[in-house]
């Protein structure tokens, strides 16, 4: 049995294009690159199915950009929030502050603001790296007995996921009893 033809994308006027940035933002956080990608998306489906007429993907194009810049201008989209919410909960997750930067730089979050909301203070870096060692099975929550090269391999661990080599070791150099402390500790204070 053939399939109907599919129905054409509808043309992407501000409207509608408003309309569907509202719907991406009732579902996800995003900065305003992400937005303007999304719709930047759902222009190009509209272009493809359009041949030639550039004059209305170019107007098309544009009415994303102004959608996005009022959304902005209005706070629904902002990229300080965004970065902050989104911080608070990779830090909670265990991630370095170097991780979380690069996270929310891929995000469309400038550099500046990204550094700024990754940086955290070194006792909470260190809960960090304790919540990625229980994660991981590793120091005092490794399952079997440590062979000489093991050690090595949890710093290796630590520092691809972005921690400096003075906190996985101090990470690494936990009791089991003050690593749970510190994770408690630590997800109160959030």
């Amino acid at each position: 049995m053939a399939r109907a033809p599919r129905k054409p994308p509808a043309t992407p006027t501000e409207a509608v294009l408003h309309d569907a940035a509202l719907s991406h933002l009732a579902r996800y956080g995003t900065t305003r690159a992400g937005l303007l990608r999304v719709l930047d998306r759902k222009v190009a489906r509209w272009a493809a199915s359009q041949p030639g007429d550039h004059e209305a993907k170019a107007a098309a194009r544009e009415a994303a950009r102004r959608v996005v810049a009022r959304l902005t201008e209005s706070g629904a989209v902002s990229d300080t929030v965004f970065a902050q919410a989104r911080a608070r909960t990779l830090h909670r997750a265990g991630k370095s502050a170097r991780a979380i930067g690069a996270h929310l730089s891929s995000k469309g979050v400038a550099s500046g603001l990204a550094t700024e909301s990754a940086r955290q203070e070194p006792a909470r870096e260190l809960a960090a790296a304790v919540i990625h060692v229980r994660k991981r099975r590793l120091g005092a929550f490794r399952m079997a007995a440590s062979a000489p090269e093991t050690y090595r391999k949890e710093l290796g661990s630590l520092a691809r996921a972005g921690f400096s080599h003075a906190v996985a070791r101090e990470a690494l150099r936990l009791s089991r009893e003050e690593a749970e402390a510190m994770i408690v500790a630590f997800r109160a204070e959030l």
